[in-house]
């Protein structure tokens, strides 16, 4: 899980899921839990790019879940 972001006024998210991922049921799949994930967290303000690896394919809600909040706390924006 890769995440780039930007200091902004309002919270902005892209999410980017490529085909490396899978078929358009596994990327949708993922697609949806990282929102759902990003939406649990409360992020602070800022424009947000979230890009999955294909290794979250295979990955558990709770599995996806740390990987996210590492990989935001890796990119400096939650602590």
């Amino acid at each position: 899980m890769s995440v780039k972001w930007l200091p902004a006024p309002e919270l902005r998210v892209g999410i980017v899921v490529s085909k490396k991922v899978g078929k358009a049921v596994a990327r949708n799949k993922v697609k949806r839990r990282l929102r759902e994930i990003l939406r649990r967290l409360h992020l602070p303000q800022a424009h947000l790019l979230v890009i999955a690896h294909p290794e979250a394919r295979e990955a558990g809600f709770a599995e996806l879940f740390q990987d996210v909040v590492r990989a935001l706390r890796k990119s400096g924006l939650i602590q």
